[in-house]
């Protein structure tokens, strides 16, 4: 297969083309009279469970919760952005590169900081404060 026919998804990692359906539909919204001839949106579909993806991409884009990925494990995009259906086919393309990219992303474990005590005490003084300002609020005695 040439370089063409596959999507690529890392170094090591590529999607022949032939796993991938498009079907032509009409866009919705504005555009006048070209949206109700033309079908320039593209409806891609790629079975995660039939695909070749390694199987940590598998699992892990079985266990997302994206309303792109259906019970059956198919994952759908409409693409209606442009008024040419090569164009619509293409931004599909980049959306499920980008979607299966994002599953492999490790995000860093953020560490629990403790406050100094320099920036306690401020907030305490600060709160003391208010608390005083609060307090000279009140009622006036006319005794």
């Amino acid at each position: 297969m040439n370089e063409m026919s596959m999507l690529k998804i890392s170094n090591k990692v590529t999607i022949p083309n032939a796993e991938i359906e498009f079907h032509a539909i009409r866009a919705q919204g504005a555009g006048g009279q070209n949206v109700n001839k033309v079908s320039s949106a593209v409806h891609l579909r790629f079975d995660i469970k039939k695909s070749s993806l390694p199987k940590l991409y598998k699992e892990k884009l079985l266990g997302l919760k994206d309303q792109r990925i259906s019970n059956d494990g198919v994952i759908v995009i409409k693409a209606q952005k442009y008024r040419t259906q090569e164009k619509n086919k293409d931004d599909g393309l980049d959306r499920l590169q980008n979607l299966i990219k994002s599953v492999m992303v490790q995000h860093k474990h953020r560490k629990a900081t403790k406050p100094t005590r320099g920036s306690e005490k401020k907030r305490l003084d600060s709160k003391t404060k208010q608390g005083r300002l609060k307090a000279l609020r009140g009622k006036v005695d006319s005794g």
